[in-house]
């Protein structure tokens, strides 16, 4: 998956090389900026001191998960795939993941500590069940991302986008930061839906078939600005 951008105000750890003011946690100057920074003040503050160091920008990403009466058999492994990809990847950021069919289930809320076996085994003891509410837990995702700057922050929606119970979704995906689809295409399916849902939330649309399909999609996902 590709990194996070570099930015001034990214955490600094463990991440790519950058050149940052020196704030204490770094002795490999950047000569070349330090000077450029002395010409312009002779006496220097300790900000004034270009150093390098690594950093990285916490990313925010929201996981909705259809867990509905049509997400059942292979569709379930592709679940699993996409949680547990996302729960290794952003292990260090502010993951949520929310399951959802007409009423939806929080199973873990953006800047808890994630544990991967235990999501994914709260995530596989819920059963397939009921009918597909996708504008429910768009609700709820734009309700957590609400404080969080909106710099590298986005939902990304996997389902069938069979929806057929609550209000439309298109206004509610147009509210979000970002919305990126992946519309499971191995049975029942809504792709006119799903492109308009990514389309509304200014993300992408991919289409999966099996779980193999899960980590490419989720790649170009992020590889997308």
């Amino acid at each position: 998956m590709p990194r996070p951008r570099l930015e001034a105000t990214a955490v600094r750890g463990a991440g790519e090389l950058g050149s940052l003011p020196y704030r204490g946690g770094s002795d490999d100057i950047d000569l070349d900026r330090t000077l450029e920074m002395l010409t312009e003040r002779p006496v220097p503050e300790d900000e004034d001191i270009i150093v390098r160091d690594r950093t990285r920008t916490t990313r925010s990403v929201v996981l909705l998960v259809d867990v509905s009466g049509s997400m059942r058999g292979e569709r379930v492994r592709t679940a699993a795939a996409a949680v547990g990809a996302l729960a290794g990847e952003l292990a260090r950021d502010n993951l949520g993941v929310i399951a959802f069919w007409s009423d939806a289930a929080v199973l873990l809320e953006p800047g808890q500590s994630v544990r991967s076996a235990e999501l994914l085994d709260n995530l596989l003891r819920l059963p397939a069940k009921g009918l597909t509410n996708v504008a429910f837990p768009l609700q709820l995702a734009a309700k957590q991302l609400s404080q969080v700057p909106v710099r590298d922050t986005r939902v990304i929606l996997l389902s069938d986008c069979v929806h057929n119970a609550g209000p439309d979704p298109r206004p509610l995906a147009a509210q979000l930061p970002r919305l990126d689809v992946l519309l499971d295409s191995s049975g029942e399916k809504d792709i006119e839906l799903g492109r308009e849902l990514a389309a509304k939330g200014l993300g992408i649309f991919r289409t999966i078939h099996t779980y193999r399909d899960v980590a490419p999609a989720i790649s170009a996902v992020f590889a997308a600005r």
